[in-house]
């Protein structure tokens, strides 16, 4: 009887504790990044309006994708670029990189297909322009700051405001990440970004590694030096890029450990990988008639995202040539002008549901550029790959799942169709590729909390708790000396010194007390025998 009063007080409780979130409901702004950077982040704001929060977003008037149909506030400030100055300078930016991919500190900062990254930071410019804006935030008497901190906007507002900050991203512009959050980095194994190294580095690239460290400490501030004007004008200080990133209270990481290398992180460091990942659904009737019609050879997904639209003429053909020598049907997702020598088996199309289709069992191989949003649905559902990477992160990312035996990288400058064939030939007929990605999807997928859920629930944390000061290191109120023991080094060292200066006096002094007066008897006694 007992048993049953207790099962019947269960559901209750379920509900009770599902529902527990809506009693605090709080006061969230979003300041998000425009492009791919927006699709999962998202997901996450999407969740936290269903849980009843109160959130308002603030983006720029001109974007690609922010703010479509958002079911909470969307606040918009003009800018001082058009949508065809954005669509420009990316193009100019992508091309770019089929020629000279942007692989140090140094070649980021001369090249001369940064202007999409001037239009970006002028972000925050444009946005304290609008005076009524900034007096409407400064009365909305916000929780929390939840932001991408790529074009620094969010990071600006969170300090102007004086608001605990969630950071939402894959990682951040040069060496900011460990030093905003006082993480350390032993260059020994832990490779700099867009260099593609493992973690088992040669002494070469450990030698590669530290003076890419070097470029960093270098050229990055000139690189953000328009956010950091900007930010100083807004602030009425002079600001450096550790101040902006150290106040944040919590890093939400788009990675895990399936992904990259283990790694020293801090408690403030969230790791919510695979958050883009959901269960596949049915293919729409279009795509299962082409996987249908594959027969037993199955099928080849083949997206670049949904930023590269256009691929050289050259180099889209050599792609043809090669998509068209394997038995496999490819769907092709491009809306560029058609390669002439385009063969019967490869279909192109404008649009795919990329996730559903490697979600799909006649699904062999994934050709992709390696952005962090494709590496984990190939990993979620276990389909090797063929990675091009063409510039951010994405080296890195193909460079880590070829480590661990998931896929082939091409390097897109010299490949040619027959690199481009054979990389397909290996990953779809060795089954170690298979055996290796359904190893990586199976650790991936073992875990007690969705990704999604644990970004929400230290959104939620840092709203309750006006931040996480409790993680803070005590390393931020050290000056670099201080943190590196130098002070204390020093200090015993000069200690040590002193006692080794003291006992070889007091040796001397011995010595000469001892051994010098009998020295000198002698000698005397020597010189009156003669």
């Amino acid at each position: 009887m007992a048993c049953a009063g207790w099962t019947g007080l269960l559901p209750l409780s379920v509900c009770l504790l599902l529902t527990c979130g809506f009693a605090e409901a709080g006061k969230l702004l979003v300041v998000p990044m425009d492009g791919s950077h927006w699709f999962t982040m998202r997901s996450v704001v999407e969740k936290l309006i269903l849980r009843g929060h109160e959130v308002v977003v603030v983006m720029p008037e001109v974007s690609w994708q922010l703010g479509r149909s958002l079911n909470c506030t969307v606040k918009t400030y003009s800018t001082s670029y058009t949508l065809e100055d954005l669509d420009q300078e990316f193009m100019v930016f992508a091309n770019a990189h089929w020629t000279a991919p942007l692989r140090s500190a140094f070649s980021l900062l001369t090249s001369s297909s940064n202007g999409i990254f001037d239009l970006f930071f002028s972000n925050s410019r444009s946005l304290f322009k609008d005076k009524k804006l900034v007096e409407y935030l400064k009365e909305s008497s916000f929780d929390a700051v939840f932001l991408d901190p790529f074009d620094g906007c969010g990071l600006i507002l969170a300090k102007y405001f004086s608001l605990p900050s969630v950071v939402f991203a894959r990682g951040t512009f040069c060496h900011y990440l460990e030093e905003g959050a006082q993480c350390p980095a032993p260059l020994s194994y832990i490779p700099r970004g867009l260099l593609g190294f493992s973690d088992a580095m040669t002494f070469k690239e450990r030698v590669w590694n530290h003076i890419m460290h070097l470029e960093e400490h270098l050229f990055c501030p000139y690189f953000l030096k328009n956010v950091l004007e900007i930010a100083s004008e807004i602030l009425q200080t002079p600001v450096t890029v550790y101040d902006l990133y150290s106040h944040t209270s919590i890093w939400l990481l788009r990675t895990d450990f399936v992904l990259d290398h283990p790694k020293p992180v801090m408690p403030n460091m969230v790791f919510i990988g695979g958050i883009n990942c959901h269960q596949g659904k049915p293919v729409p009737m279009e795509f299962e008639a082409y996987i249908n019609a594959s027969g037993e050879h199955g099928i080849v997904v083949f997206s670049l995202g949904s930023m590269v639209a256009e691929i050289p003429e050259k180099k889209a053909m050599a792609i043809a040539d090669a998509l068209g020598k394997i038995p496999q049907t490819v769907l092709w997702r491009y809306t560029g002008t058609p390669p002439s020598n385009l063969a019967n088996n490869t279909i192109l199309v404008k649009w795919l549901p990329q996730n559903d289709l490697l979600g799909h069992p006649m699904t062999r191989a994934f050709i992709t550029h390696a952005g962090s949003h494709g590496i984990y649905e190939g990993i979620c559902n276990g389909v090797p790959m063929v990675m091009m990477p063409l510039f951010g992160d994405q080296m890195d990312n193909a460079k880590r799942m070829e480590t661990k035996g998931a896929g082939v990288t091409l390097n897109v400058l010299e490949m040619t169709s027959e690199d481009l064939e054979n990389a397909l030939k290996a990953v779809i007929n060795d089954k170690s590729y298979k055996e290796n990605i359904m190893h990586l999807s199976s650790l991936h997928k073992d875990r007690p909390v969705e990704p999604l859920d644990l970004a929400v629930f230290w959104v939620e944390f840092v709203m309750r708790h006006k931040g996480a000061p409790h993680l803070r290191p005590a390393a931020h109120d050290l000056t670099w000396y201080q943190y590196h023991s130098l002070d204390v080094i020093g200090f015993l060292l000069a200690i040590v010194l002193t006692v080794a200066f003291i006992t070889f006096k007091c040796c001397a002094y011995g010595y000469r007390k001892c051994f010098g007066k009998k020295g000198r008897v002698k000698k005397a006694h020597k010189s009156k025998t003669h």
